[in-house]
């Protein structure tokens, strides 16, 4: 076992480094030039709030693999739990011969869901797949086509959730013609609705979008981020999801909460519906359910999930083994470290310092979220207007300092802080410490600037 990582942000090249750079050549010929990477370092090791790189180099990390890492890329219990079912088998396919970890993380994903009704969840690999079993089960169930998603939001790169996704570039770009009966209806965000339009006025305006050109008759399900992700990290407005969750019900319509980012404790609750005091009827779980392997899950009411037929729902790699071993080690995990409360915690330490950066500075337009999740919405001084060009130069120039930070949003002007649980608020801190002096550099030359900054502080 290797000795654990010191928790610093500590630079030994420029970023990238050698290492780095010879790796990203190799990249370039032998990956597919679609598969981007944000940041142009390799890591090594990563582990408690820091990845480091092949060069050495120790970076903050503010984006948990974009909000896998909850509870950290390393954490010991996942760790040793994999290992036993490595050494154990690797596949057999639950499909074939089933095997008692699938189980056990149904089993607990139907007590820590919301609700107390009789549930059953499926597993899978992958967010994506995950959102597209739910809407086969839906409409399994309702016998209905329609699906309704919202303006701003991401569900997935496969071909249904690719038209469930609101954002053209870089997701659907001339990957057409996507899946029919899929509609769009108009999200709650309080920064850019008008002022003072109440989340219970959202939904009507929803609503009325959904009746008039949908119809309920004809619609399966209404699928949700109960806080968009890559749209933005939005925050409904109170009343707006709760109003929505309604009419489905009175509808006949399922409710699906898409919550592969903002579940599994990264908003200080186990699922972000619990927020708004919404009992979805599906939830949909990935990223941070397995510590980095790769599981996804849909879990809800027992009549609802037993709609399909047997055999209608499945994949060779579904619930595999060495997925299910991590995930029941990561809810040990959250349950054990009172991760939940840490995510909390997270918050305190995060929104007061951009929020006293905002009150200085009229280039962030809003600041936004719920525990480790937590946004920065950049624009031009004095408006509204979108800025990503500051928003890409703000984020390139904290990774050559030392900090992994992600960008976000349907305008590209946002800047999305994802930490994991297990970080420190020293690095948290620090952390915050740099994109502050960033900002304040930033302001003070021009944007292509920004990137020439010093690298090393």
């Amino acid at each position: 076992m290797p000795p654990p990582l010191e928790q610093q942000r500590l630079l030994t090249t420029a970023v990238p480094g050698p290492r780095s750079e010879a790796l990203m050549a190799r990249k370039s010929a032998a990956v597919a030039a679609g598969v981007g990477t944000t940041m142009p370092v390799f890591a090594e090791r990563a582990g408690g709030g820091v990845v480091v790189d092949v060069d050495g180099n120790s970076f903050i990390d503010l984006g948990s693999g974009i909000a896998v890492a909850t509870v950290g890329n390393s954490a010991p219990r996942v760790v040793e739990a994999v290992q036993r079912q490595v050494e154990a088998f690797t596949h057999t396919c639950f499909m074939v011969t089933p095997y008692e970890s699938y189980v056990a993380v149904a089993e607990a994903l139907n007590r820590l869901t919301p609700g107390d009704h009789e549930k059953r969840s499926a597993l899978f690999n992958s967010g994506a797949e995950a959102v597209e079993n739910a809407v086969k089960i839906a409409r399994a169930h309702t016998g209905r086509q329609a699906v309704v998603a919202f303006d701003h939001a991401y569900h997935g790169r496969t071909n249904l959730t690719m038209a469930l996704t609101a954002k053209s570039m870089p997701y659907k770009s001339g990957f057409g013609p996507f899946a029919p009966e899929v509609y769009r209806a108009p999200l709650s965000y309080p920064y850019r609705d008008d002022a003072g339009l109440s989340g219970e006025a959202a939904a009507a305006r929803a609503i009325d979008v959904i009746e008039k050109q949908v119809g309920a008759a004809n619609l399966a399900a209404v699928v949700i981020e109960p806080i968009q992700g890559e749209g933005g990290f939005i925050v409904p407005a109170d009343g707006f999801l709760p109003a929505l969750a309604a009419w489905c019900r009175a509808n006949g319509v399922v409710f699906v909460a898409d919550e592969v980012q903002c579940g599994f404790a990264r908003t200080g609750a186990w699922f972000a519906c619990e927020h708004f005091g919404v009992v979805p009827d599906l939830i949909v779980t990935a990223k941070g359910i397995a510590g980095g392997l790769p599981l996804s899950a849909v879990t809800g009411r027992a009549e609802i999930m037993d709609a399909a037929h047997a055999g209608g729902l499945g994949g060779t790699y579904g619930g595999n083994p060495l997925a299910c071993a991590a995930a029941l080690a990561v809810i040990e995990t959250i349950t054990e470290d009172r991760l939940v409360e840490r995510a909390v915690e997270i918050e305190q330490v995060l929104l007061p310092r951009l929020r006293a950066l905002q009150a200085g500075d009229d280039r962030i337009g809003d600041v936004r979220g719920l525990g480790a999740m937590v946004a920065v919405e950049l624009v031009h001084p004095g408006s509204t207007e979108p800025d990503p060009e500051l928003t890409k130069a703000v984020a390139t120039a904290a990774h050559r300092r030392g900090v992994v930070v992600l960008t976000c949003g349907t305008y590209g002007n946002v800047l999305r802080l994802l930490p994991p649980l297990a970080i420190s608020d020293a690095l948290l801190t620090e952390a915050l410490d740099v994109l502050a002096d960033v900002l304040a550099e930033s302001a003070e030359q021009p944007v292509a600037r920004v990137l020439d900054l010093e690298t090393t502080s």
